[in-house]
Order: C-alpha cells, then structure tokens, then sequence
C-alpha cells in the first residue's frame, strides 16, 4: 500500500490549471478572475432622472410653492430607453420617468407627487398639455450624472477572486459581456455496476438504488466544478469503453466509481489497466483503500484525468474529499500543487464523545456529527455502527470526517480529533 500523500502527490502530478478563457458572463460565474476588469463605459452612462416626474428648467419653478403654484406647458413623454428627446425651453416641461435621459435644456426633475398630475399608471395618466409645479428644484435636482458612479478606465473588478454575482452586475454595466477566467472544470461523472437502478425505481433481486451518480454530481457543482452527468453502466467492458471514447471530448476531468478492486467482473479495471496511461493501487486510507488514477488522452492531444474511485458510497464520498476535490482546485486556478496549505484540507480540533475502533495501518477518515453539550469541540460517529464503507444512510447526519492516524487501534472517549469540514 502506499500513503495518502504519495497517491495524492500522483493525482496533482498529473492535472494543471486549465487555460484561461473568456466566458459570457453567466458562465464565468464562480471562476477564477485572471486580469482586472477596467470600466469600458460611463456609469451611468448618460444623464438620467432619479425620479418619476417633469424635467423643467429650474429658474422657471424657483419660485413654486404650495401657495404660489407654477404652470408649465408639457412639451413631450421621455420614458426610459427614449432614443429622441423634446427641447425643454423656457416656460415648458417634459414628462419623465426614472432612469430616463435628460432632455436639452431640463436641469432638474420635479417629481410627479409634487405636482398636480396623477402617479401612474393607469386612469388620469395621459400625457396633460400642462402641468401645475408645487415645488422649486434647484439645478440638478433629481439628477444622476453620467459618469458619476464610473469613468471610462477605472478598475472595477481585481484579478485573483472568484467572480460572484455583483462582480457579472458590475461587469455588464461597464460594458463588459464576457470575462477572462480559469473555467471552472467540466467533469464527467460515470459509475459503473449491474447491481444499479435508477434512484426510485423497483428493486429486483440483488439490486440496489443507484446513489454514487447524484452524489458525484453534487459535490462537483457545490466544489466549484461544472459536472456532466454521463450516467451508469453494467459490467459491460464494450459498453464503458464506447461511453468514455464518446465523452472524452466534452469534459476536463472524468470520475468513475466501481470496478477497481480484484474482484471477477472490475470492470473499470479491466479497461483502463491495459491502456498503461491509469495506474490502480492500493492506498492506506479507510475508507477507499482500492483507487485509480491517469490521464487519458483526446484527439487534439489534450489530457483528460480519471479519476477511478470505489464502488461504496461512504468510499466514495472520502475518496472524492481527499484525492478529487485538491485537483480540482488547481486545475481552476485555486490552489497551487507546490504549496501544500493550497491543497490540504483544514482541519480543526475536537475531542471524541464516543470511542470507537480504527483499521490496522490505515488513516482513517470517519463520518461524524458535532455535540454541543458543552464548550467543548466533540465529535461522536455519525452512524451508531461506526465506520462502515457501505452505511451511506448515515452519511446525510455527517458534519465533518474525523482524520484518525494510521497505526491507531481505537479512539477513547475523550481524545483529541482532528476533524475535516465537509459540504
């Protein structure tokens, strides 16, 4: 057997970060910014009313007030998106609503609940020939400057944070309709068996609900991956091998579950190990003990890693947690192999509120659940049977793994943890 960190050391090896693309703005979405975002545009881009109202000009209501009201002529409607605009002269007005453009020779806004014309919309709304002011507004009342948020050329956006949902906000606004990023990663999820049915379905003799597929799908999309669903497959070598010859083109990374032990029907196993590129071996770690890693090779010469995990969903779930998640991270930019605290998990301390038994020569990463009896940090299994590869109906009350050392017999109650944060 070899150590975790020798198979993990393997695993960052073999992926590297994806090249930086730019991607439409929704599709940037979580990536890895690789350059500061400069304004293309003036934000706003033009001057617009802050209010719904009348553009006037502003020496013509300087003296409007309750007792000593102003008639104006209106010369025109300027919704938003108005693309010709009245001259505002002199003893005139023009109707206008918020966000609207300013039109020639308005300096003010006067809003609508001011005057004596009626909010819309609806009845008593129609465009009057006058409109009775009851209020003054100075010069630049109500007015948004263009440019007043963001000149042309100001950094809006740094390189080196994820881009969230403000950041594509600011982007489309100052222009922008695509972003330079680290994409993040499209992996291929596909696992095998002919034990497996679709979640729901009917259980036959010796069958059981597909689980590994949703799981794997989920943690990718909550990881920062983009998953593709490939679906299931039986212990069918001809079939495995025409699904992954069929995908290899689509995705970035690929994960399989199943087939990779020493059993008669490994189909995974059976396919990959021949090709020389996917190495199978055996890890000190409970569970997932049996994994499999390479990098297959497309058309255009690209490499594409697999990742070749276990059949056992709480194998599954480890394996993914410990060896898939750190690849991901540097294939999308966000963690350096070369950097160790890139790439380990963050661990914090707690003491065990229950014992419990340990694999002879393997580290063994356990579900657990916090208790919070008192100030102290404890942790108890998350399933009353332990540890277990195969208890996945457990694994949905599990707050975090354990990290027990290899060599360890048993933790007793009361011992000192450390404890892995899992989604």
């Amino acid at each position: 057997m070899i150590t975790v960190e020798e198979h993990r050391a393997a695993v960052l090896a073999g992926v590297e970060p994806l090249p930086v693309r730019h991607l439409p703005l929704t599709d940037a979405l979580g990536c890895l910014l690789t350059e500061d975002v400069t304004a293309a545009l003036h934000v706003p881009p033009f001057d617009n009313s802050a209010m719904d109202g009348y553009a006037v000009r502003a020496d013509d209501v300087a003296t409007a007030d309750e007792d000593a009201a102003v008639d104006l002529r209106v010369v025109g409607d300027i919704p938003a998106g108005a693309a010709e605009l009245p001259d505002v002269l002199p003893g005139t007005a023009a109707r206008i609503m918020t966000g609207a453009p300013m039109p020639p020779g308005a300096d003010a806004v006067v809003p609508v609940e001011r005057t004596d014309q009626q909010a819309g919309p609806g009845e008593g709304t129609e465009l009057p020939e006058t409109v009775r002011i009851f209020a003054s507004s100075p010069a630049g009342r109500h007015i948004r400057r263009a440019g007043e948020d963001v000149a042309p050329g100001a950094v809006v956006l740094r390189a080196g944070g994820l881009v969230g949902p403000r950041d594509l906000a600011t982007a489309a606004a100052t222009g922008h309709g695509t972003l330079p990023v680290r994409p993040r990663p499209r992996v291929g999820v596909l696992t095998t068996g002919d034990e497996l049915v679709p979640p729901g379905a009917p259980l036959g003799p010796g069958q059981i609900p597909e689980s590994n597929n949703v799981l794997l799908l989920g943690l990718v999309d909550v990881l920062g991956g983009r998953a593709v669903p490939l679906g299931f497959v039986g212990d069918d070598p001809a079939e495995l091998r025409g699904l992954l010859e069929d995908n290899l083109g689509a995705v970035d990374a690929l994960i399989t579950t199943g087939g990779v032990s020493a059993g008669a029907y490994d189909v995974v196993k059976q396919v990959l190990a021949p090709l020389g590129d996917v190495s199978f071996t055996s890890v000190a770690i409970q569970p997932g003990k049996p994994q499999g890693f390479g990098v297959l090779r497309r058309d255009d010469g690209a490499g594409v890693p697999i990742f070749c995990l276990p059949g056992n969903p709480v194998s599954v779930f480890v394996s993914f947690q410990v060896f898939v998640e750190p690849a991901l991270r540097v294939m999308a930019g966000l963690a350096d192999p070369d950097v160790p605290q890139s790439v380990e998990p963050v661990l914090i301390e707690a003491r065990a509120a229950a014992g419990w038994r340990c694999p002879p020569g393997r580290r063994q990463y356990i579900p657990v659940v916090f208790d919070e009896d008192d100030e102290t940090t404890r942790v108890r299994p998350a399933s009353p049977r332990g540890s277990g590869s195969h208890l996945v109906a457990s694994l949905a009350a599990a707050e975090g793994l354990a990290v027990v050392a290899a060599g360890t017999e048993a933790v007793a109650e009361g011992d000192a943890v450390p404890v892995m944060m899992v989604p």
